[in-house]
Formats: C-alpha cells, sequence, structure tokens
C-alpha cells in the first residue's frame, strides 16, 4: 500500500530546534520521527512511501536514504512549499490507480492501529476517512461535526469560534477520488481547500490511541515526556 508522508514543513514555530535540524527529524527520546513513521507504516503493511523535502532537504534525504530499510521511498523536492494538497495534486499519478492510499503529516506522534482505521474506511464506503481525535485548543485545527453514523457533516479549518474540540488529526484514508476536488493552483491546503468540500462524503474514525501534533516547542517537550512508544517495541 502506498502513504504520503509530508514531511517539507519548516517547523517555524519549533525554533531555535529547526534552525539546525529538520522538523521531520527531531528525536523523541532520541528517535527520529521519521524513523518513528517508517516502523509504523511497516507494522501496517504500507510498502510505499512519497516523501516531499523542502526545509534541510539534503540531511533529511541523507537520513531516508540510510534508514528507509525495507520500504520504497519516493522523494519529491519542493524549492517553494505547494501546501499539503499541493504535494498530493502534484504526484497524482503515482496513486491515481490505487484503490487506496495513506496521507500522514509527518510531525504527528502517534501509536494509531492503522489496520482498524483502514476496516472502518472500508465498512463506511465513503471517498476518504480521517482521523480525529479530542483537542485542548481547537482554534489551531481543522474542527469537525459528525453524525450518528460517523460521517463529517462540517469542517472549518482554524475556526475563530470553535463550535466542538474534535478535529483532524493529520491521518487519512482515501480513495483517488480524491485528486478531482483539488483545486489546481498554489499552495493548496488539504484543510482549508479540500476537506470543506468532502463534508458529507467522507467518515471520521475516533482515534483513542496515543497521539500528539509535535509542531510547538510545548508539544514537542509534552511528547518528550509522555511519548509510550510502540507496543512491539
Amino acid at each position: 500500500m502506498k502513504a504520503f508522508l509530508l514531511a517539507g514543513g519548516r517547523g517555524t514555530r519549533l525554533r531555535p530546534l529547526t534552525d539546525t535540524t529538520p522538523k521531520c527529524l527531531l528525536p523523541i527520546r532520541g528517535v527520529p520521527l521519521l524513523q518513528l513513521w517508517f516502523t509504523l507504516c511497516r507494522t501496517y503493511g504500507i510498502t510505499d512511501l512519497l516523501i516531499n523535502l523542502h526545509s534541510h532537504g539534503a540531511v533529511v534525504r541523507k537520513f531516508i536514504e540510510e534508514n528507509n530499510g525495507s520500504l520504497k521511498v519516493t522523494l519529491f523536492e519542493e524549492p517553494e512549499l505547494r501546501g499539503s494538497a499541493g504535494t498530493i495534486h502534484a504526484n497524482r499519478e503515482w496513486v491515481q490507480n490505487e484503490q487506496a492510499f495513506w496521507i500522514f503529516y509527518a510531525d504527528v506522534l502517534t501509536t494509531t492501529n492503522l489496520a482498524r482505521m483502514a476496516d472502518f474506511h472500508r465498512r463506511c464506503g465513503q471517498l476518504a476517512t480521517i482521523g480525529v481525535y479530542q483537542v485542548a485548543d481547537p482554534s489551531r485545527c481543522g474542527v469537525v461535526q459528525l453524525d450518528e453514523g460517523g460521517i463529517v457533516r462540517d469542517f472549518i479549518e482554524k475556526p475563530q469560534t470553535p463550535i466542538g474540540n474534535l478535529a483532524f488529526s493529520g491521518l487519512m484514508l482515501s480513495t483517488p477520488t480524491l485528486l478531482d476536488y483539488i483545486p489546481n493552483k498554489l499552495p493548496v491546503d488539504l484543510g482549508f481547500h479540500v476537506l470543506p468540500n468532502l463534508v458529507g462524503k467522507m467518515a471520521a474514525f475516533t482515534i483513542n490511541d496515543y497521539l500528539i501534533d509535535v509542531g510547538t516547542l510545548d508539544t514537542y517537550e509534552t511528547a518528550q515526556a509522555t511519548w509510550p512508544g510502540f507496543s512491539d517495541s
């Protein structure tokens, strides 16, 4: 199975750490985030990754070449960041013939059981399934409302007045139909420009496993203190 692992962000909220280290290579208890993603992907049968490169691109490339193991990794250079959906749109031919593919934000740290999420996606039969979780500050997230069947009925990215605290996790399983909903412009973002147009067409899988967005110095410190590791490690 294939997955986009979006890792090109500059990590400005994590400065000064990201002045010298790419965000996706920041260590969690000594293990770089990308290495943890490689472990999660191998655990759940993901064999092919497409990873975008931008900030500290040469460093990230060297790490991937030396640590990808059995994974087949395609690297996509972005001299200018295209946005989360822009990376997917530029590489649509890579997944257009797949039954389904994953999209992961590389700055998310999680032990999510991807097999359960994939089973849920198949049962729901929607265009896509997003992972959702409870957050303390929904104004920084993509906030969702669901119906009784788990179908997304509202999605607002970074709302000034949040309607709840159930938010997009940065984990998504999609069919290639998603490609038809990505505007042909740059930059283009999943949260702002794509997911709101999938309301009524995508399901939401509630994540109760460990998950934290390692996007700020505070959450990075929290991750260091709370990361449980993988159960089979």
